[in-house]
């Protein structure tokens, strides 16, 4: 008998843990592995399993092949503070393998934009961490709007969701913010990031501060984790952000956070100037008021709403009412702000000051390709158009 169809007795509890880390299910597996779903619940059940079907099964879950021959499942943590709980119980979320990937390549691009800012004289950036949660949520706003110069009311005069989105990231990039928007793990289209997971991550350097945004969630919703973590990256806290049905955070920092994103977003003194002009029995029962708020400031009815509850204008019934009612608001919305065209994707997958800075290294011979390659995700090829077909000058 060949060597790899030779049995090995491997933890059953590895081998479930390690599909459970790839968020597949035993029938998804089957699939992959071109076996019986009977085959996975046996693995599972008793550890019993082919050196040949360990190489793969390694493969198809993205798992170094070693982690399978460990005696207990190691635990795997973010690098940076996570937030996400669900109020049922606080318990953290388990960690998957896309999101743990995720933010490994984003610091990876931190960690190198860094050292090429530095290298070439930058200034630390000022506003990074520069508002502790001493200060009120309204002044943080404030700041934000000031670092972007971004007056109150920006988004009235903006026709869409889609085109306020597109202003807003471009600001941030505009002040030193690395901006990305990606809904898949790398360029892997099969592997597709969960919203219920995680909406946005931020990680706070003063030279190289890095949003992330899920562009898997709903566009509406995308604009709120934006400012959320830019509020994180003012007030020096990186961390990992999920927004359970919109309720207040139980955390310290995610409730400083929600509430300077709000105010940015909505300032209470406009809010409160519309709120006088609505009727609020049709508020209650048909949120259509809500909605026509939510046009006027480019965020979600939700997001309206909830503002409507931070300020006392409505009670916590009214609230959840509205949200279940309204939670699949946007689901025939596109998941991505950018079309189908495979530049403007790459183009915030990748963001323009960063893979301007890329490009730049790479001409000077400051930069192999081959790192290059790695850093931005493209191909040779690819990589080479990226200038031209990102409206990039060098």
């Amino acid at each position: 008998m060949p060597s790899r169809r030779i049995k090995i007795s491997l933890q059953p509890g590895v081998l479930q843990w390690a599909r459970e880390r790839a968020r597949v299910s035993r029938d998804e597996l089957a699939r992959k592995m071109q076996v019986n779903v009977d085959r996975v619940v046996e693995w599972e059940e008793t550890g019993k399993i082919s050196v040949a079907q360990a190489d793969r099964l390694a493969e198809r879950t993205h798992t170094p092949l070693g982690l399978l021959y460990l005696s207990k499942p190691p635990e795997d943590k973010l690098p940076i503070p996570d937030f996400r709980t669900r109020h049922f119980d606080a318990s953290p979320l388990r960690v998957s393998l896309d999101l743990l990937e995720t933010v490994y390549a984003m610091q990876r691009r931190q960690d190198w934009m860094r050292d090429d800012l530095i290298e070439n004289g930058a200034e630390p950036l000022e506003f990074v961490g520069g508002f502790s949660r001493t200060y009120s949520h309204v002044e943080v706003a404030s700041a934000m709007r000031d670092v972007l110069r971004m007056p109150l009311g920006w988004a009235e005069d903006i026709s869409t969701w889609i085109a306020a989105l597109r202003f807003l990231r471009s600001k941030l990039d505009a002040a030193g913010v690395l901006v990305v928007f990606n809904g898949v793990v790398g360029n892997s289209t099969s592997r597709k990031l969960d919203p219920d997971e995680f909406q946005g991550f931020a990680l706070v350097d003063e030279y190289a501060p890095l949003i992330f945004v899920n562009n898997a969630d709903f566009i509406a919703a995308k604009m709120f984790t934006l400012v959320h973590e830019l509020a994180h990256v003012f007030v020096g806290e990186s961390g990992v952000s999920q927004f359970e049905r919109m309720q207040p955070s139980q955390n310290e920092t995610e409730r400083f956070c929600d509430q300077a994103a709000a105010e940015f977003l909505v300032p209470e003194s406009s809010f409160r100037d519309l709120w006088n002009l609505v009727d609020r029995n049709t508020v209650a029962l048909t949120g259509v008021s809500f909605e026509s708020i939510a046009r006027q400031f480019k965020v979600s009815a939700i997001v309206a709403a909830r503002r409507a509850l931070d300020l006392d204008l409505i009670d916590f019934d009214t609230f959840f009412a509205f949200y279940e009612n309204h939670k699949h608001q946007g689901g025939t919305i596109p998941s991505t702000a950018d079309g189908g065209n495979f530049w403007n994707t790459q183009r915030w997958r990748i963001g323009p000051r960063f893979a301007a800075a890329v490009a730049r290294a790479v001409k000077e011979g400051r930069l192999l390709y081959r790192d290059a390659y790695r850093l931005t995700g493209l191909r040779e090829g690819t990589f080479d158009d990226m200038p031209e077909k990102m409206g990039i000058d060098l």
